[in-house]
């Protein structure tokens, strides 16, 4: 592990501290890109403008059409978190804006595979819907979308991902209305934006459409800012980049989830996550309420999820996220045998993580495809390569399929390395799609050696030394006047995520005694400056030298009613 730290411009520390910014967080901010104080500033009037979004006003009128027409609308969502609140904030966002017949369906993971199928579009037309709407998914749904039109449904894409190449070429579904900023010819800056954003932005046009036909004006229109902590849960579970436009959502929504201005069902996760919403921060979106949600759809049906983000009942939302947090801890349990099981598989083909292959693919008869993700995150993480995680496909009348979950490391975008595999030998892959660093595949069960092989063969290639050697970007020394609680509920109140990473420091600490705990973290006693701090590495049991440079986050603790700064070590430079 090479430990490094951030460059952070003066010129752009200055300017920071001269706006009034406190001289720790000018420094973090500079460090992430930030150059002015206007850049920090998350008023709702800063957001894009939905304008610059292709297809936003195309859909409007689409839809603004379809409520005065009395039309049934069919939300298609996804099954992961933002696919979820993107279905929650579109249902709720349309009735608020006078849609009165609006419904949903959610794919099921094993059963329906992902996005638009054809027996999907005919479930929608059986339900007697007019227009369909998908939300997190759609933009390589070819066939789903031409049996819609054939069925005379109306389709409106809202997607986030990265549209189909075909032939080295960008093609795009025969929809009614596209909106996706990664679409060609799309000018709206935040290209990182989860599907729940561009659902909310569609909503944001439509609301704009209809003051323009007279349904509403400035002072009785509907408040869709009620929608933005589904919006920011959404965002930050997607692990998108955080950039200027996400952060100003994500701290929008964060700041009415601690006013307690959030809906039934976020609140009464916080309450099963044993988390407070009064203080809630990206953490416990990321880490704590969007993997109970996503676990619904890895192991179950995610409209246990949307139900939950649903319901205006109390009692019933907790009743529901109760639900979700059993299915979460079953999640753990497959997780835990899966993620053992596979590493005993690829531990198997290399003496340690410096041999490992280019890339890593990993398959087992017994693995659920609804935690294969996960578990090739985890391989990626221990052995810093690209991996894929395999497992037999529940699908109907494709049991000879198998369904791979792959995640990536920096320098190696997944989703072309797939394309590449699919140009080098036709046919190997089914279907395949994503993003640079988390993509998925389908592929014949006796492919499967052939694709190992395409894919090992690409990240030769692609790989250098540099790309390969584990680093780890750091904010450098901290200061020991820096080491206050209060300081740290102020970091802790910021909008950290994917791009814009959560505050790590490092610098050589001496370790006065350390000792496992639970035979599976390691507890420290630390000296910082001469002075002590405790510390914990959790999954470490090797003990470390009495000198060691480390990485770490900050968090506080309490004992005995003393809140008491404690180091979170990340990673050590052995």
């Amino acid at each position: 592990m090479k430990i490094m730290v951030r460059d952070a411009p003066p010129r752009s520390i200055w300017a920071l501290e001269q706006a009034g910014i406190h001289p720790l967080l000018a420094q973090l901010y500079a460090a992430r890109g930030v150059q002015n104080p206007q850049e920090l500033d998350d008023a709702l009037a800063k957001l894009l403008p939905p304008a610059s979004m292709l297809g936003a006003a195309d859909a409007a009128r689409l839809l603004a059409d379809a409520i005065r027409d009395d039309k049934k609308l069919c939300i298609v969502a996804d099954y992961d978190c933002d696919g979820a609140t993107a279905c929650a904030v579109g249902l709720r966002g349309l009735r608020l804006l006078g849609a009165r017949h609006v419904d949903y369906i959610v794919p099921d993971r094993v059963q329906d595979g992902y996005g638009l199928t054809p027996p999907i579009s005919e479930r929608v037309k059986a339900s007697g819907a007019d227009v369909l709407i998908t939300v997190d998914n759609g933009i390589a749904s070819f066939d789903g979308v031409a049996r819609a039109r054939e069925l005379g449904l109306q389709v409106l894409v809202t997607d986030h991902h990265l549209p189909a190449l075909r032939n080295g070429r960008i093609e795009l579904p025969d929809a009614d209305v596209i909106v996706n900023p990664n679409q060609p010819g799309c000018a709206f800056e935040s290209k990182a934006i989860a599907g729940v954003g561009v659902m909310f932005y569609v909503l944001l046009a439509l609301r704009a459409e209809l003051r323009q036909r007279g349904i509403f004006d400035a002072q009785n229109q509907p408040k869709l800012d009620t929608l933005l902590p589904l919006v920011a849960l959404g965002t930050v579970a997607d692990v998108v980049r955080l950039d200027t436009n996400n952060r100003r959502l994500v701290a929008q929504g964060l700041k009415r989830v601690r006013a307690q201005a959030l809906p039934a069902g976020l609140a009464a996760l916080f309450v099963a996550a044993s988390r407070e919403a009064r203080s809630a921060t990206t953490f416990d979106f990321g880490f704590a309420l969007g993997p109970r949600i996503n676990a619904a759809g890895r192991l179950s049906d995610m409209t246990l999820g949307i139900e939950c983000l649903l319901t205006d009942d109390a009692g019933r939302a907790l009743e529901l996220a109760k639900a979700l947090d059993a299915i979460n801890r079953e999640r753990r349990d497959i997780e835990g045998s899966m993620r053992e099981q596979a590493l005993l598989v690829a531990e198997s083909l290399f003496e340690d993580a410096a041999e490992a292959p280019p890339a890593i693919c990993v398959f087992d008869a017994n693995f659920h495809e609804g935690v294969a993700g996960i578990v090739a995150a985890r391989l990626k993480d221990k052995f810093h390569r690209p991996s894929f995680v395999f497992a037999s496909s529940g699908a109907s009348g494709h049991t000879h399929e198998l369904k791979g979950s792959g995640r990536s490391i920096p320098g190696f975008h997944l989703r072309d390395a797939l394309d590449l595999v699919a140009k080098r030998y036709p046919g190997v892959l089914l279907r395949f799609g994503g993003h640079a660093m988390a993509a998925g595949c389908t592929l014949n069960v006796d492919q499967l050696d052939t694709f190992e092989q395409g894919l090992s063969e690409v990240a030769q290639e692609w790989l250098d030394a540099a790309t390969l050697t584990r680093r780890l970007d750091t904010d450098g020394a901290l200061k020991p006047e820096y080491r206050r609680p209060d300081l740290v509920d102020t970091l802790h109140h910021e909008v950290w995520g994917q791009g814009f990473a959560a505050p790590t420091f490092s610098e050589e600490l001496e370790v006065v005694s350390q000792r496992l705990v639970a035979d599976k973290h390691l507890s420290l006693k630390l000296k910082h400056r001469g002075e002590p701090v405790d510390g914990i590495w959790f999954g470490r049991t090797e003990p470390l030298p009495s000198r060691v440079t480390l990485a770490f986050r900050l968090d506080v603790d309490s004992w005995r009613g003393e809140r008491r700064v404690r180091f979170l070590v990340e990673a050590a430079e052995l």
